[in-house]
């Protein structure tokens, strides 16, 4: 055994804080990242439809936004509801009923056989993925060393890049492939299904949760899980007192209403930027003159550049701080649109499009990063979920909002707009409160 417990009393969060990074420590991530790379394979997926089904079914764009936005309208309900469940059923169970839900409902979109039929099936998709990922996140914090907790988490959002560079990978290859491509690669989407039966039995609940609900037999059972990983003897905890979950109406009491405000804003900004433009990118480039093959090996090669971003982010969140590290890759997602949105020819575009797609992940990264950090472990789900949901607003509205832009200025208006919204997120963010090694139940300032 290690010495390097002491032998005085501490809190379990305190002795979670305390250890490094272990074999435990890494399920949780790959765990959660799985789910999560499934979910983003999903996302990414309805792009490459959006640009088949254009073709195929003969949609009007009007048609094409609502594909494109009825899921977010699933995902701003979905994370709203799930973080007010996390914090009173538990993390885990929630993060496994989701990932069923949205696994199922994306293997029956495959058999669609009208607009409506796939807009209700991407409806309860979306339900399920708006729980998950705030939900993952909030788990994830909660058992992360405080030291490395930010670049724990950008780790696990780096699993979104994995999932969505699938899914470019399944456009090119699949969805052209013949007319009913587009089925096979939705059916592939079933996969989380199954993948929820695992995650129920193999990650840990939340030990602070487990304490609020004074389960405290299982959170210490948790906790020893974890330090007999690190090779440490365990050390007496002080008893925690049950605490009953406050009311999603505490997210705008006095304390919190500055963050809570500051928060809803990035997350708004970031959902309308990121989703407008990537949801769209295949068809936009379709309507440039590019092949629909053509088009998919473009996003493909973009899609690339969003690991670097969360590989940078990782390495700043812990160096620069959250705060800093947010507004930087939000200021360069800035860049990137604004670069896009004159792109003329096809190196400028593939290169404008890379930059965009490797500033605006690692922001995402490093959002989710500091997002569980903004409130205390009895509202932080409920705080997470209800901040995803309002961006998940953004996220229906940008979709819609392409055709009338693209009307009325172009490529060059529509990117302009996406470069507006992320220079209003980074300036929202500067706002927000700086984390960096505290631990999660430190006062927050």
């Amino acid at each position: 055994m290690s010495t390097d417990a002491t032998t005085t009393s501490a809190t379990r969060a305190q002795r979670l804080d305390r250890l490094p990074f272990t074999r435990e420590h890494g399920r949780l991530v790959v765990g959660s990242g799985l789910g999560w790379a499934l979910d983003a394979m999903d996302v990414g997926l309805i792009s490459f439809v959006m640009a088949a089904l254009a073709v195929q079914w003969s949609l009007t764009p009007t048609e094409l936004s609502w594909i494109g936005s009825i899921g977010f309208v699933g995902m701003a309900l979905g994370a709203t509801l799930g973080g007010l469940l996390a914090d009173r059923i538990g993390r885990r169970q929630v993060f496994a009923l989701t990932l069923l839900v949205f696994g199922v409902a994306t293997g029956a979109a495959a058999l669609a056989w009208s607009v409506a039929s796939l807009l209700v099936f991407r409806f309860l998709i979306g339900l399920g993925l708006g729980a998950e990922l705030p939900v993952a996140s909030t788990l994830v914090s909660e058992y992360a060393p405080a030291r490395v907790r930010g670049r724990v988490v950008v780790a696990l959002e780096a699993f979104w890049a994995v999932g969505w560079l699938l899914a470019a990978l399944i456009g090119y290859l699949v969805v052209p492939g013949s007319d009913d491509g587009w089925r096979w690669a939705l059916a592939l989407g079933a996969v989380p299904a199954l993948y929820a039966v695992v995650v129920r039995r193999g990650l840990p609940e939340s030990v602070r949760f487990l304490e609020l609900r004074g389960r405290t037999d299982e959170a210490e059972a948790a906790v020893r899980r974890f330090e007999s990983a690190a090779g440490v003897a365990p050390v007496p905890s002080a008893p925690a007192r049950p605490t009953p979950a406050p009311r999603p109406g505490a997210l705008w009491a006095a304390g919190s209403r500055r963050r809570t405000a500051a928060l809803w804003a990035v997350w708004f900004g970031i959902n309308f930027a990121y989703y407008g433009a990537f949801i769209w990118l295949p068809t936009l480039l379709v309507a440039s003159g590019f092949s629909l093959v053509r088009s998919f090996g473009f996003t493909l090669l973009i899609t690339l550049a969003q690991l670097p971003g969360y590989a940078a982010a990782a390495l700043l969140i812990e160096r620069w701080g959250r705060r800093p590290t947010l507004v930087v890759f939000l200021l360069g997602s800035a860049a990137g649109a604004g670069l896009f949105a004159l792109a003329d020819g096809d190196t400028a575009v593939l290169v404008t499009g890379m930059v965009l797609s490797f500033f605006n992940l690692g922001a995402w990264g490093a959002v989710y990063a500091v997002t569980p950090e903004v409130y205390p472990t009895a509202l932080r789900a409920t705080g997470a979920g209800a901040a995803a949901g309002f961006g998940r607003l953004a996220s229906i509205a940008a979709p819609l909002c392409v055709p009338p832009l693209l009307t009325a200025g172009g490529n060059g208006l529509v990117f302009g707009t996406f470069a507006a919204f992320f220079v209003v997120a980074a300036l929202a963010a500067c706002l927000l409160p700086e984390r960096r090694g505290e631990s999660l139940e430190a006062p927050v300032h």
